[in-house]
């Protein structure tokens, strides 16, 4: 098995391919004295056609096309490598955002990054496709992700700066056929040139391999735990024999046969392919034991799936991740202390921190509210921690990259919140449920919980918040059937009743119409429910499951009519209705995606219901509820507590998407003795329930 890489000759256009190598220790030095080089093969090998030049870094982009816009001042004509009138050139970039780029463009010299705005990448690829510049230098991802072949390619450099290992790694060599797979345009050339500028140590190896078939070898071993832990939640390795049966049935296992000591596997026996395999699967199942993922049996082969495993198995989280949320959540933690436990996840551990970026991450801490620590500004936890932060804050970032790198935080924040949820909500933590409800609305809207929630709508910012306190005070308002003073979302949507009129009336002294429609838009749009209850259950005197409604919130708590009568240690069924009030206005179809316009992925309304018992702080249900378009009804099972006496509920209503729409309602039982004839019809009618379902 191998990745087989034909010779460049026998492609349908021939590549010629010169690879050299360059001395020096250190990787900034060596990259700097491959600039003339490279400069050098453009003029031998591409004079006059297109030039590609791979490079490991934005960094390293800027700081080759400055060399070789230099050593183009020396020739006769430094605007060689532009092929379009300056004039036309000239107006084009003047509607380029990045100022580096400005100054490349004007010798035919175009950058291409993660980096740059959207807009100037699609006009660098327009400018280099077309042929109006002559030379492109791009990260290497480039030679994945769009197809711009060129007449020379330049590899320089054939490492990049590993953020998790904090040192230099060599690329795949995929990755350099790939790049060097860019030379040579099949409509315009009858020959395509590469030039590979390598560290001199390894010269010879790229002579070799780029020649040769490279084996592929399986990278199952780094991640072989969280498969397993998979496979057991889901109760395909229920013992370690099973596992073992799994390991033989995969790719690694036919590698680990044809290459045993890639492996460090000494020799191919039958006696010692079955050590190294049992001694594998010991070592993983140990780790996903002390990560509380699964326990083996007393008889010491049994295997038998927990909670956690499952938590982390249905996320796609890491087992250190769910270690560390059992080791670190509380029952009471506050949305600072959960923000470091959401950032300390293993998935966060690859974000990239890079050169010099310490300073940075040092530099943005002091704009920011909440301290992290000052030793740790080149870990990625900390990085992670700050860019959330910034988020919540809306904090001006030190560069492009942080912009990317906050889009890579945000699109795996939910997902592990979701799974901290699930956590608490095993361990029974009312009040660290609740919390973290508030910061998946916090990253959704990209805002502080303390924040008032107006501050969600577009244009709207704190300086812009004296308008609505200035409109509880003025005359003449009684048309709005809302008196109090508006503090959030719900009273200001109140205030308006559905009527754009109203309010642009509240804001128009400081905002443009445009503006006033698009804040509108956003706050005709949101969700405002409206929520019934009853409870189902069986009853002592009841012959048949019935279902009884809950008195109306707000009741006298002296009467007895307001309190629902159940039974002791009995499991009963809140019926949870929710109706979407509709303000009148056109619905739209995306109308089930929430908005979210500083949150990068395509988003869901959903709603989270939780019971729980405030006095003691404990969690008895949680639901997620989906989008709520017109009407939905949601049944939340419960237990009531063993002990008889009156005890109050309470019913949390909590949006997914939005803060300040949060609801929450009194459930008040008084529980009476236990009902053996109850608790075992209760017991019936499930199991006939479960009979059906199945």
């Amino acid at each position: 098995v191998g990745l087989f890489n034909f010779r460049p000759s026998v492609r349908p256009v021939p590549l010629e391919v010169h690879i050299h190598g360059f001395p020096g220790q250190h990787y900034c030095p060596r990259m700097a004295s491959m600039n003339k080089p490279t400069f050098q093969a453009i003029r031998s090998h591409s004079p006059a056609k297109p030039v590609l030049i791979f490079v490991s870094s934005r960094r390293q982009t800027r700081l080759t096309a400055l060399d070789l816009i230099a050593y183009l001042a020396t020739e006769d004509n430094p605007k060689q490598w532009l092929h379009q009138d300056e004039r036309e050139i000239e107006d084009i970039i003047a509607t380029v955002r990045d100022s580096n780029l400005k100054l490349t463009l004007a010798f035919g010299i175009g950058m291409h990054h993660a980096g740059l705005h959207e807009r100037d990448r699609k006009t660098v690829e327009e400018l280099f496709v077309n042929c109006k510049i002559q030379v492109l230098i791009a990260t290497s991802t480039l030679a994945w992700g769009v197809n711009f072949p060129a007449h020379l390619v330049v590899v320089k450099g054939t490492e990049y700066y590993d953020g998790k290992s904090r040192r230099y790694v060599d690329y795949p060599i995929t990755d350099v056929l790939q790049m060097m797979g860019r030379a040579g345009r099949p409509q315009f050339d009858d020959q395509g040139k590469a030039v590979i500028l390598v560290h001199d140590i390894k010269k010879d190896f790229y002579k070799k391999f780029l020649y040769e078939p490279f084996p592929v070898e399986s990278s199952l071993l780094t991640v072989l735990s969280d498969h397993l832990n998979a496979e057991i939640a889901a109760g395909t390795i229920s013992s370690k024999q099973d596992a073992m049966d799994y390991i033989t049935w995969t790719y690694f296992f036919r590698r680990l046969v044809m290459n045993p000591s890639y492996y460090n596997l000494e020799d191919i026996s039958h006696e010692s392919i079955n050590k190294y395999l049992s001694s594998l699967v010991e070592r993983s199942l140990r780790d996903l034991e002390c990560s509380y993922c699964m326990e083996i049996k007393e008889d010491d082969r049994t295997i038998e799936p927990l909670t956690y495993g499952r938590i982390a198995s249905y996320y796609y989280l890491k087992h250190q991740t769910i270690r560390m949320f059992k080791e670190r959540l509380k029952a009471e933690l506050s949305i600072h202390e959960l923000l470091s436990i959401l950032t300390d996840a293993e998935e966060y551990a690859e974000l990239p921190v890079r050169h010099n970026e310490d300073q940075l991450n040092s530099q943005l801490a002091q704009q920011l509210p909440l301290q992290v620590n000052p030793h740790s500004y080149d870990s990625a936890h900390t990085k992670t921690h700050l860019l959330l932060q910034a988020h919540f804050s809306h904090a001006q970032l030190p560069c492009s990259d942080y912009t990317t790198d906050t889009k890579t935080v945000l699109d795996n924040a939910i997902r592990i919140c979701q799974a901290m949820l699930d956590v608490a909500a095993n361990e029974g933590w009312l009040v660290t449920a609740i919390s973290i409800c508030n910061l998946v609305q916090m990253i959704v809207q990209g805002r502080w919980l303390h924040d008032s929630s107006l501050l969600t709508l577009p244009h709207v910012e704190q300086q812009d918040l004296y308008l609505f306190r200035k409109w509880a005070n003025r005359k003449g308002r009684r048309d709005t059937g809302f008196s109090g003073p508006i503090e959030g979302l719900p009273e200001l949507i109140a205030a308006c009743m559905g009527k754009e009129r109203i309010f642009a009336d509240i804001v128009s002294q400081e905002f443009q119409s445009t503006q006033i429609a698009q804040a509108w838009s956003f706050l005709s749009h949101l969700p405002v429910l409206e929520l019934e209850m009853s409870v189902k259950g069986w009853w002592e005197e009841c012959q048949e499951q019935t279902e009884r409604p809950l008195p109306a919130a707000g009741a006298n708590l002296r009467e007895e009519s307001s309190w629902l009568c159940v039974h002791a240690d009995q499991e009963y069924v809140l019926q949870v209705s929710l109706r979407r009030i509709n303000m009148g206005q056109q619905r739209r179809k995306q109308d089930s995606k929430a908005q979210a316009p500083r949150f990068p992925k395509v988003k869901d309304e959903g709603w989270f219901l939780v019971i729980g018992e405030v006095d003691r702080r404990e969690l008895l249900a949680v639901k997620r509820v989906g989008y709520v378009c017109n009407h939905t009804a949601v049944s939340v099972a419960f237990y009531t507590p063993e002990k008889t006496g009156k005890y109050i509920y309470t019913l949390y209503l909590m949006s997914d998407s939005y803060l300040g729409l949060d609801q929450q309602y009194d459930i008040h039982l008084n529980v009476m003795p236990a009902s053996i004839a109850a608790q075992v019809n209760t017991e019936v009618s499930d199991s006939v329930t479960d009979m059906t379902l199945s």
